[in-house]
């Protein structure tokens, strides 16, 4: 084993994954499961605590093989203290230690980030962010996240994140009385896959995934199509706002609903020529390219290099 070894983490809304690797790309290991139906943080984590020690009898290494642990969490993090903010998926969460958890159960020196900026930070060193500054990584799944990256570093604002896409506010009124703010629906909350299912199943009466409606739309279901498209332009809606702010050179999309591929990629970019401020919209928009890998490979990456390296905001 002359290579260093580091566990990466994803902790998600609907999957958990942990890789063995060095960091630079290279992965010896998974160990995957699903977040189940109704499961809280104490689930998760004992979840957790099986599938490293699963991994690593799978690889032949010991605890004391690993040099350090990288995790991406599917919320706001603080970064000084790695300590989580809130979970939007799953119950528990909120005011968690994660890195102390971490480093506790498992003896190694952790790392901990918002799994958007760890899956950016693996698609700039290893995936469709390579050679690109500054550029936009967003990832459409249970939630939506956002992080910008400008020269293989991600910007975390203060200290608790950026770039979170999904809770920019899409649908608004301007009717008097001021409406209830139940009445206002973030972009998250409408066009996330969560959000998408949810509707697919009011609509159709039955529960329908992304993959199913997908097969719906090509075969021109008008009731899946308006559901499918008024999601996928609350995004686009979201994204002009992303172009005119920060003018990136690249937007790469990934997540569970962006597997979609062009029949998800080909009609945003239409709708974002259309909203797009058009002096800085010479931006491409292209799909992100390790898939279901990209967290765990970020994490791998922060566990090696560190969170002061791979970071930056106004008081770093």
């Amino acid at each position: 084993m002359a290579a260093q070894a580091f566990v990466g983490l994803e902790i998600g809304g609907t999957k958990l994954q942990a890789a063995l690797g060095d960091g630079t790309g290279q992965v010896w290991h998974w160990w995957r499961e699903r977040v189940p139906a109704q499961a809280d943080a104490d689930n998760v984590r004992a979840l957790l605590i099986q599938g490293v020690r699963h991994l690593l009898q799978q690889a032949n290494y010991s605890p004391r093989d690993i040099a350090a642990v990288g995790a991406g969490f599917g919320g706001p993090v603080e970064d000084a203290r790695g300590t989580v903010v809130q979970s939007f998926q799953v119950h528990g969460w909120a005011g968690f230690p994660l890195r102390d958890w971490l480093q506790e159960t498992f003896d190694w020196p952790a790392v901990v980030c918002n799994d958007a900026a760890t899956a950016a930070l693996a698609e700039a060193y290893f995936g469709a962010g390579r050679g690109r500054s500054p550029w936009f990584y967003t990832n459409v799944g249970s939630g939506i996240g956002g992080a910008l990256i400008v020269a293989g570093r991600v910007y975390r604002g203060a200290g608790r994140g950026a770039g979170e896409l999904g809770h920019l506010w899409v649908d608004y009124s301007w009717e008097e009385p001021w409406p209830e703010p139940t009445r206002w629906r973030d972009l998250e909350a409408g066009s996330s896959g969560w959000a998408i299912e949810r509707q697919l199943a009011a609509t159709l009466g039955e529960a329908c995934t992304v993959a199913q409606a997908l097969h719906l739309l090509e075969s021109g279901d008008a009731r899946v199509a308006a559901i499918w498209y008024h999601a996928l332009n609350r995004f686009a809606l979201a994204l002009s706002h992303v172009i005119a702010l920060f003018a990136p050179r690249r937007i790469v999309v990934g997540g569970g609903v962006a597997l979609a591929g062009e029949r998800f990629l080909a009609p945003l970019r239409l709708a974002l020529r259309r909203l797009a401020f058009s002096p800085l919209a010479d931006c491409d928009i292209v799909p992100a390219a390790l898939g279901e890998a990209v967290v765990p490979q970020g994490a791998l990456l922060l566990a090696r290099h560190g969170l002061e390296a791979l970071t930056f905001g106004p008081e770093r």
